[in-house]
């Protein structure tokens, strides 16, 4: 059966690094500039202005307390910041002890604990990545490893209930989800959707199903639970993350960059873009 495809996206913005972590937000568009530092936001004509620099540069991401404070994971250097009202960043978590790898990408439920992947023991040689962990940092502080043995841990969201968390296993080609307790520990490990790709960024919809993003097949897809495609985005270029947003939050928003391979990812390169499409149902859950 052919897939169905969507409308064509269109360029909201361009002439990034290349983004990542995206992320809705007070009205608008969020990204991580990664290969400068810059934390961006963009709005709906595509204007975009710096909210704040970090000193990494690859790979860092975002999400927010309850509370509105930003937090930042700082991958290589395996510190979650948080930054206060006065603009400075300060150390919210220290991850270094538990990790041999960068840490990748964090998400935050709707009861403030934060859930932050990548990481792992030392890759083997010629790898750039280790097994994946994900840690969780409670709100009194407490941190804990709560999964681990993840094939190249990617995107994570959280349903609107907080009951469900599902990660993206880049290696492995397929969806990944936990049960959620109460305490925020993670169970009932199990296969949410097997891909045709190597899954990215991910987001829910208010349908229940997924979009993920592809770097390699240069396209994002909508998937519901079990792996049947509903729909597919496709770009002239790799798709790194995607997040659901704009009026009423049906828009679907895209990172996208010419992908030439780790070694080069901080090159002077400016071939990031957002790419915007309108999504059949509104997004949900966290990130927000």
């Amino acid at each position: 059966m052919r897939t169905p495809s969507a409308n064509k996206p269109h360029i909201v913005t361009e002439g990034l690094a290349f983004g990542e972590s995206p992320r809705w937000h007070d009205g608008r568009l969020w990204v991580c500039n990664w290969g400068t530092g810059e934390i961006i936001a963009v709005n709906a004509h595509g204007g975009s202005e710096v909210m704040l620099t970090v000193s990494a540069v690859l790979p860092y991401s975002i999400d927010w307390l309850p509370d509105g404070r930003l937090l930042v994971v700082s991958g290589r250097e395996g510190l979650l910041l948080r930054q206060d009202a006065d603009g400075s960043l300060v150390t919210h978590a220290d991850l270094r002890g538990l990790s041999k790898s960068p840490w990748n990408e964090i998400v935050v439920d709707g009861r403030g604990n934060i859930y932050v992947n990548g990481g792992g023991p030392a890759p083997a040689a010629g790898q750039h990545f280790g097994p994946g962990t994900i840690v969780l940092v409670t709100p009194d502080g407490a941190i804990r490893q709560v999964a681990d043995t993840i094939a190249f841990a990617n995107g994570m969201a959280l349903t609107p209930d907080n009951e469900t968390l599902i990660i993206a296993e880049s290696h492995a080609s397929r969806l990944t989800a936990f049960d959620v307790a109460a305490d925020g520990s993670l169970s009932n490990r199990r296969i949410w959707a097997e891909l045709d790709g190597y899954p990215d960024g991910i987001c829910f919809d208010a349908d229940g199903a997924v979009w993920y993003a592809d770097v390699p097949n240069k396209h994002c897809v909508r998937v519901r639970e079990g792996g049947d495609v509903l729909q597919t985005v496709t770009a002239d270029r790799g798709c790194f993350a995607c997040m659901l947003g704009g009026a009423n939050r049906k828009t679907l928003f895209i990172t996208a960059a010419e992908w030439r391979g780790f070694e080069h990812m901080t090159s002077d390169a400016r071939t990031g873009e957002v790419l915007g499409v309108e999504a059949p149902a509104p997004g949900v859950g966290w990130p927000g």
